[in-house]
């Protein structure tokens, strides 16, 4: 099965994504969410930009389209520029800014710094949320407990590969009224991450996690030395959310160091050639896991029936002491929370283990 069905829903108009992402954003991001609207506004009244927008995908809410716009007008304030940096967070003046201030920024950034608008619209965002470590970490103690073996850790759509390294993060889980949950990892890591825990406390919290090694791949990776990309990775973060920033900053500190002496990198290549090289052959002593997270939605449909014939091949050739794991935490529909689903070969069984915030502000574990 894909990990998806989001295909299957009809797709919107340009207009008809930037009010449903706007509605998204309403609790999650106000200030996006009035960015938004003001940017429909004036899509609405601009043919031709709404032209260009209308042209960079067939279904402009499953390609992130105004998710892409807003990357391109928060990058543009990251950068220091103005009057972005004066309108946006955490500008002292932000809260306060008028419709008619926010307007002549929508247009400023179209007419004013092309270049940099045209690079934001040109592929999906790349948040490389690392909260979504949250679930995808008991995913990886779920494999462990089942094969008894060390993983191999392969991960499609890394981006700058934060969530490669999920196992160095101290977890700390806690439920709605702050009552102590779990907890995993090394107490003097340099992040912790904490989400609102929903259900029973993982089985296998107590698994050994060991990972010989760890590889990604991404369209566009995002090199964590280079400054002006770090900026880049940064700009998908809702500028209003400072501790989704601040925890950006710290993981990217943390990976940067740990890919270096582990020589780590996210390698430049498409999925699916990504995924037919590795799983061509499965090592005996180790478990293989192909990871991914919020990701499938933005690989065309070709190449993920590629993605998905490799897969196919290399389940064919599983065994007890070469297993593969699927571990996907994607969108079944895209106003849904993410599911995280683990299909495990040899046997083939795929288990819903968990459901989670997109962001994974809160994980509601499912596996008994």
């Amino acid at each position: 099965m894909l990990p998806t069905d989001a295909a299957k829903v009809k797709a919107p108009t340009l207009l008809q994504a930037f009010a449903r992402q706007q509605g998204w954003c309403s609790t999650l991001s106000p200030f996006s969410a009035r960015v938004l609207q003001r940017s429909r506004l004036w899509l609405q009244a601009d043919a031709q930009a709404l032209a260009v927008f209308e042209a960079l995908a067939d279904d402009p809410l499953q390609a992130a389209v105004a998710l892409r716009w807003l990357g391109g007008l928060h990058h543009l304030a990251l950068r220091g520029l103005q009057p972005w940096a004066g309108l946006w967070p955490p500008a002292s003046g932000a809260a306060q800014a008028s419709d008619k201030a926010l307007d002549a920024a929508v247009r400023a950034a179209w007419h004013a710094q092309p270049a940099l608008v045209q690079a934001a619209l040109a592929g999906p965002p790349q948040t490389n949320e690392v909260q979504r470590s949250a679930a995808l970490l008991p995913g990886l103690l779920h494999v462990a407990a089942r094969t008894g073996l060390p993983l191999v850790l392969l991960e499609i759509g890394a981006s700058a590969g934060l969530n490669l390294w999920c196992d160095r993060y101290r977890h700390e889980h806690a439920d709605a009224q702050g009552h102590a949950g779990w907890a995993w990892g090394d107490a003097t890591a340099p992040l912790t991450l904490r989400s609102e825990w929903r259900g029973p406390v993982p089985a296998e919290a107590g698994t050994n996690l060991r990972i010989n090694r760890r590889a990604g791949c991404d369209a566009k990776p995002i090199n964590l030395r280079d400054a002006d990309a770090a900026l880049r990775l940064a700009s998908f973060i809702w500028p209003d959310q400072p501790e989704r920033l601040a925890r950006l900053r710290a993981a990217a500190g943390a990976a940067a160091v740990w890919m270096a002496q582990d020589s780590v990198a996210v390698q430049a290549s498409p999925a699916a050639a990504f995924v037919a090289a590795e799983l061509q052959t499965l090592q005996p002593g180790q478990t293989t896991v192909l990871m991914h997270s919020v990701v499938w939605q933005y690989i065309a449909p070709a190449e993920q029936a590629a993605v998905l014939a490799s897969v196919q091949a290399a389940a064919q050739a599983a065994t007890a002491s070469a297993p593969l794991a699927w571990l996907r935490l994607e969108p079944t529909l895209l106003d849904q929370p993410v599911q995280l689903r683990c299909q495990l070969w040899p046997g083939g069984e795929d288990r819903l283990l968990a459901r989670a915030h997109p962001h994974g502000a809160w994980v509601e574990w499912l596996a008994v």
